[in-house]
């Protein structure tokens, strides 16, 4: 791991030192500034809290430099009621407009969404987003046939899931599991890293709460995902890489009606030690 550090600009403050997740800074007394400990390059973890909380600017680390890294803008910061405000009334949205969002639209969504954490900075996840309203119905489609098969396969599992209400509304007509969204947006990833599911349902929501901000609705497909997770018809349908899997799916698209009030929900559950 190469680092390159101002000396004019350092303060050895010591903050880099303390904030590295993974201990590879040192600053020794006899050190004009911070260095990299041996074991640096295999355990350097490429997160950027070096670079990111650097007050003067002065650490460049081999893979981000400062002049790639945008400042923090203070003013945009959001207060305690902001944040209380935007979180509750955020709402599930299942009844959708019939236009489509521009890809453009879709990308910048997306592009806010990668930066959710991840464990060990791995960033392991990908996504697929169906753009096409007429592929996203072909899809629940597929999702009501593997609920027909677990229907009769395993009934109990059926019943709990209430399957046969979603079987029925869709021989009537209706959409009951991606509710007549113009797109759905999956994240997955790599079967074998043990980070890949927990990173894309963080992704995902980064995504939900994002798209608000853009005037754009989002509902998790919870059915959608159940089976392309069993049911090998969609799995082909999906087409996803090899050994990679869908760990979340979730309907986009502009809602059709506006909410005009905050839902009370049941009381903070907590228990302090």
């Amino acid at each position: 791991m190469k680092l390159a550090i101002d000396p004019e600009k350092c303060q050895r403050d010591g903050i880099c030192v303390a904030e590295c997740p993974v201990r590879v800074l040192e600053l020794k007394p006899e050190d004009t500034v911070p260095t990299a400990t041996p074991e640096a390059d295999e355990l350097c973890i490429r997160c950027g809290h070096c670079v990111a909380v650097c007050p003067t600017g002065a650490l460049t680390h081999e893979n981000l430099s400062p002049l790639v890294c945008p400042p923090v803008r203070k003013e945009l910061a959001l207060g305690p009621e902001q944040v209380e405000h935007f979180l509750r009334s955020r709402r599930s949205i299942r009844v959708y407009k019939e236009a489509p969002i521009d890809r453009n639209t879709l990308l910048k969504v997306i592009d806010v969404a990668r930066f959710a954490p991840s464990g060990h900075n791995s960033q392991p996840v990908r996504w697929l987003v169906i753009q096409k309203s007429k592929e996203v119905l072909q899809l629940a489609g597929m999702v009501i046939d593997w609920m027909r098969y677990v229907q009769k396969e395993n009934p109990a599992m059926a019943q709990t899931l209430h399957m046969e209400r979603a079987i029925s509304a869709w021989e009537a007509g209706m959409d009951p599991i991606c509710r007549n969204a113009p797109h759905i947006v999956v994240a997955y990833g790599d079967k074998a890293n043990m980070a890949a599911q927990t990173a894309c349902v963080i992704a995902l929501t980064y995504l939900e709460l994002a798209a608000t901000a853009f005037g754009l609705g989002t509902c998790w497909a919870g059915y959608f995902n159940a089976a392309a997770t069993f049911w090998p018809p969609l799995q082909s349908a999906l087409a996803l890489p090899g050994n990679h899997a869908s760990y979340g799916a979730m309907m986009v698209g502009y809602p059709k009606f506006a909410y005009h009030r905050l839902p009370a929900r049941k009381e903070t559950d907590i228990s302090w030690r």
